[in-house]
Parts: C-alpha cells; sequence; structure tokens
C-alpha cells in the first residue's frame, strides 16, 4: 500500500485538488479537502473547533484559488467534520437530511464542560476527557452552524468545470455517510468510511453496509484517496478497511455462536495484521455492533456504555493505544 508522507497541513493532490492532513489521526484529528477550478471552491469537511479550522483555511488561503470558500460538504454527523463550520457560515454548507439532523442533536458545550465535568461522568467521562477534552479547544462553538442545503442519496456539485458526485453510502459509521468523488481527476474524499491504519468505529452500523460502502468506493477505481483519518493514500487502503471488518465479522461470529459476550469476545480475536492500527479499544464497539446486529433483543449499550468500556481496554492495554508510523 502506497501512504504518501503523514505531515501536518496541505497536501497538492494536482489540478486543483488537495488534502489536509492532521496527524496523528486518532480521536477528533480529522483529514478535510479543497476543491478549486476557475474560481469556485468547495471545502469538503471542518475540523473539530474554530481554532483548528481557521489554520486549515489560513493553510488553504496559500495555494492558489484556495483564498475564499463558495461551498462545504459535512461528509457525516461527528464533531471532528463540523463544528468549525461557523468559521464558514456565509458559505453554502451541504448535507444529507439525515447527517443535518444527526448534527442538530449535538450539544458543543457538553464538549466544552468536558475539563470541569468529566469527573463526574465516570469512566466514560474519563474517557472523553483524555482522547478529546483535554486536547481540543472548543471555544467558538457555543451554537452550531447546521448545513443550509440538504439532499439524499446523491448530488452533483459543478465547481468551476469540475462535476464533484456526492454520494451518502451509509449508515455505516455514522446515520449518513457521504462520499465526494471527482471522477476526472480520480480523487475520492471518504470521510470517515475510511480510517487509514486506524480502527474505525461503528456508531450506526449494520456492517455489511460499511463493507459494501468499500466496494462501492473499489470500484470507483481512485487513484488518490483522501480518508477521514490518517495519511492519503491509494485505494488498497480501502480494501484494507473491507478486509478488517470481514476479519472482524467472521471472527466475532464463531464467537457468539459459543455464546461468549461481546466483551470478552472483543479482547479474544486476534487482530494480526491490524494490530498496529491506531486507537485499538474501537474494537470493543465494533464487536457489540456486531452482536447487537445478530441478537437485536439484547441488553443495549448507549455511547456513555461504549466509552467507558473502551477506557477499560485502553487502560488493559496501556492508554492511549497503539501508536505507529504513518510514512509513505
Amino acid at each position: 500500500m502506497t501512504n504518501w508522507p503523514f505531515t501536518q497541513g496541505v497536501h497538492d493532490i494536482g489540478n486543483g485538488l488537495y488534502g489536509y492532513v492532521q496527524p496523528d489521526g486518532t480521536w477528533g484529528w480529522s483529514n478535510a479537502g479543497l476543491v478549486t477550478s476557475r474560481g469556485q471552491t468547495l471545502l469538503v469537511d471542518t475540523l473539530m473547533s474554530v481554532p483548528l479550522t481557521r489554520t486549515m483555511l489560513e493553510d488553504f488561503s496559500r495555494v492558489a484559488g484556495g483564498d475564499h470558500v463558495d461551498q462545504v460538504v459535512n461528509t457525516h454527523a461527528n464533531p471532528d467534520h463540523f463544528f468549525g463550520n461557523g468559521v464558514v457560515g456565509d458559505a453554502e454548507i451541504i448535507s444529507t437530511a439525515t447527517t443535518r439532523e444527526e448534527m442538530s442533536e449535538f450539544d458543543p458545550r457538553a464538549l466544552a464542560g468536558l475539563a470541569d465535568n468529566y469527573d463526574k461522568m465516570g469512566e466514560a467521562g474519563e474517557f472523553l476527557f483524555e482522547t478529546m477534552g483535554r486536547k481540543f479547544d472548543f471555544s467558538g462553538v457555543d451554537e452550531l452552524t447546521l448545513p443550509n442545503r440538504t439532499f439524499d442519496k446523491s448530488l452533483k456539485i459543478e465547481v468551476g468545470d469540475k462535476t464533484v458526485e456526492l454520494t451518502d453510502l451509509g449508515p455505516a459509521h455514522t446515520l449518513s455517510d457521504t462520499i465526494a468523488f471527482v471522477p476526472e481527476d480520480k480523487v475520492v474524499f471518504t470521510g470517515d468510511l475510511l480510517f487509514n491504519e486506524g480502527h474505525p468505529i461503528i456508531w450506526a452500523g449494520p456492517t455489511s453496509n460499511w463493507i459494501a460502502a468499500c466496494e462501492f468506493i473499489e470500484a470507483l477505481e481512485p487513484d488518490v484517496v483522501v480518508p477521514g483519518h490518517g495519511p492519503i493514500c491509494d485505494v488498497s487502503a480501502v480494501r484494507n478497511m473491507r478486509s478488517y471488518f470481514e476479519h472482524l465479522r467472521d471472527e466475532a461470529r464463531g464467537r457468539f455462536e459459543a455464546g461468549m459476550d461481546w466483551r470478552q469476545a472483543a479482547r479474544d480475536i486476534p487482530m494480526k495484521e491490524y494490530a498496529h492500527w491506531t486507537d485499538p479499544e474501537r474494537v470493543v464497539a465494533n464487536v457489540y455492533s456486531l452482536y447487537h446486529q445478530w441478537d437485536p433483543n439484547m441488553e443495549a449499550a448507549p455511547p456513555p456504555t461504549l466509552f467507558a468500556e473502551m477506557n477499560r481496554y485502553r487502560h488493559e492495554h496501556g492508554a492511549g493505544g497503539c501508536g505507529h508510523d504513518h510514512g509513505a
């Protein structure tokens, strides 16, 4: 697999396309993209905070055509892909209707208040503070800036003389997961349907949808893939993500049928070639998702329960998980 150098900031893909990369790609450190053509621009996602998004826009302003933002597409409803929307509030902000609705349920003040309140939230609070609350400045996100244009399933956008094809391949990671494909340049911005060499996390599922989403992206035969997290890469990283889910599904199924608890199964499954990926604690949430798909009547584990379980996994395996070099 060919990874681009995993370095902070703007990466010139060529022909007016750019990726914006934030190492180390773990919780909250997301990527974004920019499409420019004939004086028009489309930004793919904002970042976790107002300061981070401002820095990104300052960096983009130094490249040809990147001095303004006409349109934004939010690929999905996770804070690290839309909390910076207020910085580009004058632009047309686009998402699926489902993504917009899911965004509206977030309370940015809850993340901003983690430093003062996490100790009252038990293990879930400890996990959220360590992975996100300690690292990000949430000032300036008192109110959400939501998309002002929505679509369902697919939408084609003209950016100068380029066509950008938006396709919702969710529910998978979240309830709606949009990719942005520029066919003439064979470049795809995947949002969080691809964590390159990082464990993904299933908030919505089912896993079969995520596998199908990977197959859809593979069929596009892109030359360059800008993932939601991790280094820019080629399409082999998407195949690796699909293989990860197939491996986890097959390994978890046998343990499910043997009556093994999902918490134990997550710790029992050998991760093999995925063992070096970042954020290994997410396997806990992913195995839970598979078990719940196979037995919808099992006791539900809401996000606070999953955060607490992931926190225990992190402590068992060394807080912070396994880091690695993403270099080309």
